[in-house]
């Protein structure tokens, strides 16, 4: 007798033929542009780390976070979405994620270290370890309704942005070096058995204020070099 893991196939199969949407329309609800729109900034953010204008790439990576916490909100708040909707959002979330959180952080790093091979491992630990964690969150989720297991990965943004306001106060080198010790170390806390708060409702517009303040702070260091 087969398992439904080796029925998977004509499982998938069967679920599709019976779908009268496409791909592209389940892209299109208001919580997917918004997850789409935190992937456009991750990937200005990246743009702006490979050509060394950091205070760029802090701001698309700030409000790369900003997105990614609006979607939920406006999912759960949207009436009349349907649970493919839902299912299809929570694995485009989950994807976004990792290149926003995983990918793109790991490439400021590489690009902050002239991309010197000494910062290479450094650069897999925080996407190995961000899928990882990933990984575990879409298979269990939650500890409880507020809690994580382990550091979220956003949060590894909002502190890294904080940090390089204070750049200009250190020597390149030891800037890079800074940065590699704390990114390792916002690692072994994202897949640390540690239980984290989840950041909501007032916290949101904390986010908010924190994003905007940020973006002015960097903007205007940006415009100084």
């Amino acid at each position: 007798m087969k398992s439904s893991s080796q029925n998977w196939p004509n499982n998938y199969v069967r679920s599709v033929s019976y779908s009268q949407k496409t791909i592209l329309s389940y892209a299109g609800d208001l919580p997917n542009i918004c997850s789409l729109v935190g992937l456009l900034c991750s990937m200005l953010a990246m743009y702006f780390a490979i050509i060394g204008q950091f205070q760029g790439a802090m701001i698309g990576m700030i409000w790369a976070v900003f997105f990614d916490w609006s979607d939920g909100i406006l999912a759960r708040r949207m009436k009349g979405r349907t649970k493919d909707q839902g299912l299809y959002g929570a694995q485009l979330d989950s994807l976004i994620d990792i290149i926003s959180f995983g990918i793109c952080p790991a490439i400021v790093l590489l690009s902050y270290g002239h991309f010197s091979p000494w910062f290479i491992p450094g650069a897999f630990v925080i996407v190995a370890t961000g899928v990882i964690r990933l990984s575990y969150f879409n298979v269990f989720g939650l500890v409880d309704k507020s809690t994580y297991m382990g550091f979220p990965l956003d949060n590894n943004i909002i502190i890294l942005v904080f940090m390089f306001i204070f750049s200009g106060l250190f020597s390149h080198t030891a800037f890079s070096i800074l940065i590699y010790i704390l990114l390792m170390l916002l690692a072994v806390l994202n897949v640390a058995p540690i239980k984290t708060p989840k950041f909501a409702g007032r916290w949101y517009y904390a986010l908010i204020a924190y994003s905007v303040t940020t973006s002015v702070i960097l903007v205007w260091q940006w415009s100084l070099t």
